[in-house]
């Protein structure tokens, strides 16, 4: 068996990047919330590592990837095998069979991270109101049964695949998924004390501009590792994803500079992530002048998606909905409109490049399709889980802060200042009397 070095290493590196994505998501998201939930919510991503790699080796590959025999079966449309349970199969394997790729389990692995993120970024939809073991249970349920199929609709041989959809890094994979769960667990879940009442700023904009910074940085080899190679497609997949994230970001700020007469950093940071986001199906199939197209116009939609939460009365905590539903059917759907670097034979250009409108048609099915199933089955799950061990916190646990009675701990040492306004002995944050920490 001969590996290729150069696109083994590459996706080695891609991998570590991807990984990284994670707690950079949960600086990004710990930032958003406020003070007495900061932890919780980086928690809710940490976990997220944990439970998502137990189910990846367990079965999750498998399901995602696994060809289940000749591949043509109404079911191997739907959902992968069982013949890589526990990856088993992969070792001392290479992915393609004229020894010019990399080893299996460096595949499995790339993928195993993009798995990870697609569910911590639903947790952004739940800040302050959760509970901690609902939230680890409905991670394993809706990696199983959600997204675990999903992937291989698109990436492993699925229907959508079969119909040439092209989404080269996860716009519906990842953002249109993760989007439509958790508008459908917000739903479930209902509205936090306060909402639309009480101020629920950001509490730590450095945090903010920190797991940005991290985002940014990771997303290279979420959006050129798709490429699976070191070759000029990886290379456009690079600078495209930089393109668009500096321009929707630019958007962002000038939206916000023209309707609210100040650009903030929330914006600027809100604005790159709109650009990773709406970039990560198209990267590897447009023009850097497409990259361009997109992210200014995934900039100023996204800024404007953010405020249906308001006009519909949904609380969507952190602006999942808005920024990656909303960015990844922009990023989705332009391509059927400007793609003009087909991936494979049967996959098409876009209708303003020459490409037939059945090519548009597949751009808009996908994005349907995926969002109307992951929020149906979403929905479910939080419905079953809220039915039977229950999916939020009590009012009273909310108001004192998630952080102190769910972890007993606290973001931030402040002496005798806390926001549960108890302490103990030594100064440091206690669970108030009477209170319970829940698992």
């Amino acid at each position: 068996m001969k590996i290729d070095a150069g696109s083994t290493a590459w996706m080695l590196m891609s991998a570590a990047l991807v990984l990284l994505m994670t707690p950079g998501l949960a600086f990004f998201y710990g930032g958003m919330t406020r003070a007495k939930s900061v932890l919780n919510m980086m928690m809710m991503s940490w976990v997220s590592i944990i439970v998502v790699t137990i189910t990846w080796v367990l079965y999750g590959h498998s399901l995602a990837f696994d060809a289940a025999g000749d591949g043509t079966g109404i079911l191997n449309k739907l959902v992968g095998g069982l013949d890589n349970l526990g990856l088993s199969g992969l070792v001392d394997t290479a992915t393609k069979d004229d020894g010019t790729g990399m080893p299996s389990l460096v595949f499995s692995m790339f993928q195993m991270t993009f798995a990870i993120i697609t569910v911590a970024l639903i947790s952004g939809a739940l800040a302050d109101r959760v509970k901690f073991g609902a939230w680890v249970v409905f991670a394993i349920v809706w990696a199983t049964v959600v997204y675990f199929p999903v992937a291989h609709w698109v990436w492993g041989g699925g229907w959508l695949s079969n119909l040439g959809i092209e989404d080269f890094a996860g716009g519906t994979v990842v953002h249109i998924n993760a989007g439509a769960a958790a508008l459908a667990v917000a739903l479930v879940v209902g509205k936090r004390v306060g909402w639309r009442k009480d101020p629920m700023r950001p509490h730590n904009l450095t945090l903010v501009l920190l797991g940005a910074g991290l985002l940014w940085f990771g997303w290279f080899g979420f959006n050129a590792g798709s490429e699976l190679a070191v070759d000029g497609v990886t290379g456009l997949a690079f600078i495209n994803t930089q393109i668009a994230t500096a321009v929707a970001a630019g958007a962002w700020l000038l939206v916000e500079k023209l309707r609210d007469g100040h650009s903030t950093t929330l914006g600027v940071a809100s604005g790159a992530v709109a650009g990773l986001v709406a970039i990560t199906p198209a990267c590897g199939f447009v023009e850097p002048w497409g990259a361009f197209v997109i992210g200014a116009i995934a900039g100023v939609g996204c800024a404007y998606a953010v405020g249906l939460k308001y006009r519909l009365g949904y609380d969507d905590s952190l602006d999942v909905v808005g920024v990656h539903l909303v960015g990844g059917v922009i990023g989705a759907v332009a391509l059927g409109f400007i793609a003009t670097r087909p991936f494979a034979d049967g996959q098409s250009n876009g209708i303003l490049t020459g490409g037939p409108i059945s090519q548009l048609g597949v751009q808009v099915l996908g994005p349907v399709a995926v969002g109307a199933f992951s929020f149906a089955v979403s929905w479910i799950i939080a419905k079953v889980i809220d039915r039977t061990m229950g999916f939020r916190i009590s009012q009273e646990d909310e108001v004192t802060g998630i952080d102190i009675t769910t972890h007993a701990e606290t973001g931030y040492d402040l002496g005798t200042v806390h926001a549960s306004g108890v302490t103990s002995p030594n100064g440091s944050a206690a669970v108030p009397a009477g209170k319970k920490v829940e698992a």
